[in-house]
């Protein structure tokens, strides 16, 4: 789960790291009054969306009278702002975070995240702030530094300092530098973060170190226990579709191509989109039913994959181990009869009572295409997605 720069820089507080002062709007009124209580005559007017490379489209804006901050807000609330994270689709703006004007003296990168490969957490710097650090690494790979952390023994002192003096900071700023980097640490161990980045992290010419931005990213498995970070989501970032299964008790994940898909287990849904592209297809979404799968949870499921307007077929394969397939095939059919499907269904049943499933499949009437093999479902699926686009065409 994502959250606004805003949100983790009040976060980021909490934890001893220093943020430049700032207030949220979602107003030009509002805005425009945030600037005023802000001292100073410089303020940076920043759009709130889940996206990096903000400042490329547009979405930050540095202001210099209170007449520009009204202009700068009026152009970006509301607006689509397009980057390389967002895709073409974008992401609205429908917030602002008005920021006291900073003046530089040094831009530095620093982040922490989750290596699953390593099972530790990495410290990653670089003296080199402000620019994307993919970039950075193709570019200049010399210049991150990387510290690893054993979750069981935490941050220690000496990894703050070593990482402090990667990023070329003064003696006399060690301090402040170790506090905040271990602050950083501290918010990503106890809030059961998967991510946090600071790009950039700056100097000031009055020698103060500050978060100029903050990322945060979290482990949404792990939100059962962070109340307060699960109340910090922001739904209308989110793909109207991921927000409609989380609230069905689902797992899903919208795609780009037009072969909808229900599947039962992650490993088996992660198969079942490989084949599909073998066969030539793409899958339009994943979404994994899990072992409970009810008549009115599997109708949930499909109404979920068919409120995607691209998907020209379906794919339903479930392996039955906890769950039957017998009522999984009741399901289906109840689904197919509620919702009146219009586009071509392939059923494919294996596991518990598969027999019992396949005879209510067959016996409804309905039109549905049934398989035995995955390999199978997958040809018919995208020769049935190939038929409904010709006759379309």
């Amino acid at each position: 789960m994502n959250i606004h720069e805003y949100q983790a820089k009040e976060i980021l507080a909490e934890y001893g790291v220093k943020i430049a002062e700032g207030g949220l709007a979602y107003s030009v009124v509002e805005a425009v009054q945030r600037a005023r209580e802000i001292e100073g005559d410089v303020w940076v007017v920043k759009a709130q969306i889940h996206s990096g490379a903000r400042g490329k489209a547009g979405g930050i804006k540095v202001c210099r009278t209170h007449a520009e901050v009204e202009q700068a807000v009026e152009e970006l609330i509301g607006k689509k702002l397009v980057t390389h994270q967002t895709g073409p689709a974008g992401k609205i703006c429908s917030r602002i975070y008005v920021e006291a004007g900073t003046s530089i003296s040094k831009e530095m990168y620093l982040s922490f995240m989750i290596d699953r490969t390593s099972e530790r957490v990495i410290l990653i710097g670089s003296a080199e702030g402000g620019m994307e650090i993919e970039k950075l690494a193709e570019t200049n790979p010399d210049a991150i530094i990387k510290i690893y952390i054993e979750p069981a023994v935490g941050l220690q002192d000496f990894q703050a300092r070593k990482m402090a003096f990667g990023l070329g900071i003064d003696p006399a700023q060690l301090n402040h530098a170790v506090k905040t980097i271990k602050g950083c640490y501290r918010a990503l161990r106890d809030l059961d973060a998967n991510v946090l980045e600071i790009n950039p992290l700056v100097i000031t010419t009055n020698n103060e170190i500050l978060a100029l931005d903050a990322k945060m990213e979290f482990d949404e498995n792990a939100l059962f226990r962070r109340h307060k970070i699960a109340e910090l989501r922001d739904n209308t970032q989110v793909d109207n579709r991921e927000v409609a299964a989380a609230e069905a008790g689902l797992s899903y994940v919208g795609l780009d191509g037009d072969i909808g898909c229900m599947i039962n287990g992650a490993g088996l849904a992660m198969a079942t989109m490989d084949m599909i592209k073998l066969a030539g297809g793409e899958p339009a979404n994943f979404l994994d039913v899990g072992g409970g799968a009810s008549a009115e949870r599997t109708e949930k499921a499909f109404r979920l994959v068919l409120a995607d307007t691209n998907v020209k077929a379906m794919l339903v394969n479930i392996f039955a181990g906890i769950n039957r397939c017998d009522w999984i095939a009741e399901g289906v059919v109840q689904a197919v009869k509620n919702i009146d499907m219009k586009i071509p269904l392939v059923v494919r049943l294996s596991g518990t009572n598969v027999e019992e499933g396949r005879s209510i499949i067959k016996n409804s009437g309905l039109p549905i295409i049934t398989a035995d093999t995955l390999a199978e479902a997958a040809e018919k699926v995208v020769r049935a997605r190939d038929e409904v686009v010709a006759q379309r065409a």
